[in-house]
């Protein structure tokens, strides 16, 4: 592995270990170049509540690369109404020990527009 990935996990593994005192469901955020991906994850971290992608085929009509700030609105509004859909108002965000801003900032700025508290 190496160092930079190996910070990026040290971070999150710090993230997760205060979100699982607090025990609420978790918005999961991966991304790589070409994607992005959401997951709304319960306290036990067993089950997967909700998610989005820029996979879906929904995302992929509404835009044309999946590695960009756009693409990450889009995600972020589906988990929002995915979220609100399952019952879910209030979640901890959990950026996977990636630097907020750019497309995480978007992809959170957006499900908290559409209705998600965190």
């Amino acid at each position: 592995m190496s160092m930079k990935r190996d910070k990026r996990l040290r971070r999150a593994r710090r993230t997760r270990a205060k979100i699982r005192e607090l025990e609420v469901n978790r918005l999961c955020v991966f991304r790589t170049p070409r994607h992005i991906y959401a997951q709304i994850v319960d306290p036990s971290g067993s089950v997967v509540l909700a998610s989005a992608s820029t996979l879906n085929t929904a995302v992929r009509s509404a835009v044309k690369n999946g590695g960009n700030v756009a693409a990450a609105k889009e995600v972020g509004k589906i988990i929002a109404h995915n979220a609100k859909a399952t019952g879910i108002e209030r979640v901890a965000f959990d950026r996977s020990g990636f630097r907020y801003h750019g497309r995480i900032k978007a992809l959170a700025d957006t499900a908290r527009e559409h209705g998600l508290e965190f």
